[in-house]
């Protein structure tokens, strides 16, 4: 006879465990100690089984009977109910704690064990974090196109195209990664491509007229703020490494005996050492600038706390005091303003610098003939630059340009 809410409300316990059917082998199992617990007995392969099913009123009877009829739907199919039960417990578990969030921190460590570059590191994690509050608590494997692009339209919606790129870019990583440690099968980001707004091009503001770059420095060298952030600038103009290289630096990777600034592997953006030479004025610069230092890490410290280099923003504000508004000069144009000069001096080949700038040569072929450092040529060239800025610096005294025999080159405006 089918049970009723009522009789199950008013079942008893008894000293052994007793059970009360309702058909079709569904029963309420009630131990001595009170528990109303809901089983199904069933066969499956020839063998006795028993699925759990909840314990009443939690699941009550018409729940039960639910839970009953697609059982009895599982076994005509050919699939054991309990089997079912657990592969989706398993999957809640693992939905549980492979949530978007938990994929990404375990992805950017192993951007780390890698040995990728702290402001790697530090980008890809500011990057999802734009993507935090609508997927972090999201079980990777359950998130959908749509709920990618809506986060990407958000950041795109505030002008930041290039950003939304970069962050979809991001995500697919992520995903690609969950796909390889099996815990997603598909990359939504794949479906998105196309879907943004593809973003302007813009060539870091640089100047390179040589004339306007003798003003530059000059306003550098008497810049009135922090001592560490005029000679940063200063060496910036001298070597012209990429800003975060620089602001980064330490005094351990610096000889100046040998006049070289070794950038270990992990810091550089084609992951190999890069070697700098270092003119006399470099030299100069630094050696008094470790005369006054107090940080015995760091040449570059932040204003705020010691164990952190000096902030992304440092060298750009400083510009901005000095007058030069961010579509004229940045920090990163330094780069731009000596690949534009020294091409168009004539007196240094390409791959001398495209050598210095850290470059790596994009044809494959090309790039396994061309490893050799052209040293002794760089060295000269960088002394040669020092040279060519002090006399930048003063009015109407430029190092001139050979006129025979030089090529000249179109202005460059941006060096990656």
């Amino acid at each position: 006879m089918p049970l009723t809410d009522a009789k199950l409300r008013n079942a008893r316990p008894a000293e052994k465990p007793t059970k009360i059917s309702d058909g079709g082998g569904l029963h309420l199992l009630i131990t001595p100690k009170g528990s109303k617990l809901w089983r199904l007995a069933y066969r499956f392969a020839g063998k006795q089984k028993t699925l759990a099913i909840g314990a009443y009123p939690a699941v009550s009877l018409d729940a039960a009977r639910t839970a009953r009829h697609d059982a009895k739907r599982l076994l005509a199919e050919g699939m054991d109910p309990a089997d079912q039960k657990r592969a989706e417990k398993l999957r809640a578990r693992n939905g549980a704690e492979n949530t978007f969030h938990a994929i990404g921190a375990e992805y950017v460590r192993k951007l780390e064990r890698e040995g990728r570059a702290p402001v790697t590191l530090e980008k890809a994690r500011w990057l999802l974090g734009m993507a935090e509050t609508k997927l972090g608590g999201r079980p990777i494997a359950d998130i959908s196109s749509a709920e990618v692009l809506e986060v990407l339209r958000q950041v795109e919606g505030r002008g930041h195209h290039e950003t939304a790129r970069r962050l979809r870019s991001t995500i697919g990583s992520v995903f690609r990664y969950a796909i390889a440690t099996a815990r997603a099968e598909n990359d939504p980001t794949v479906a998105l491509r196309g879907a943004l707004v593809a973003p302007k091009v813009r060539h870091r503001a640089a100047i390179t007229d040589r004339r306007a770059l003798g003003g530059l420095l000059r306003a550098i060298d008497g810049f009135d703020g922090q001592p560490t952030t005029r000679a940063a600038l200063q060496l910036m103009a001298l070597l012209f490494p990429r800003p975060g290289e620089l602001r980064a630096a330490r005094w351990a990777e610096l000889d100046f005996d040998e006049a070289i600034w070794r950038i270990p592997a992990e810091r550089t953006k084609m992951r190999r050492e890069h070697r700098v030479p270092l003119a006399p004025q470099a030299v100069a610069i630094l050696r008094d600038l470790r005369a006054v230092s107090a940080n015995e890490a760091l040449v570059f410290p932040s204003v705020r706390s010691a164990r952190r280099s000096m902030s992304e923003n440092t060298l750009n504000a400083a510009l901005r005091r000095m007058g030069y508004a961010k579509d004229e000069v940045t920090a990163h144009g330094f780069r731009a303003t000596a690949s534009t000069l020294l091409n168009e001096s004539g007196r240094w080949s390409p791959d001398v610098i495209e050598r210095q700038l850290g470059h790596v040569e994009n044809n494959d072929v090309r790039r396994a003939y061309a490893r050799g450092e052209h040293w002794s040529d760089r060295v000269a060239m960088m002394a040669w630059w020092a040279d060519f800025l002090d006399a930048a610096r003063t009015v109407g005294e430029v190092v001139p340009f050979p006129q025979e025999g030089a090529t000249a080159r179109g202005s460059v405006r941006s060096a990656g």
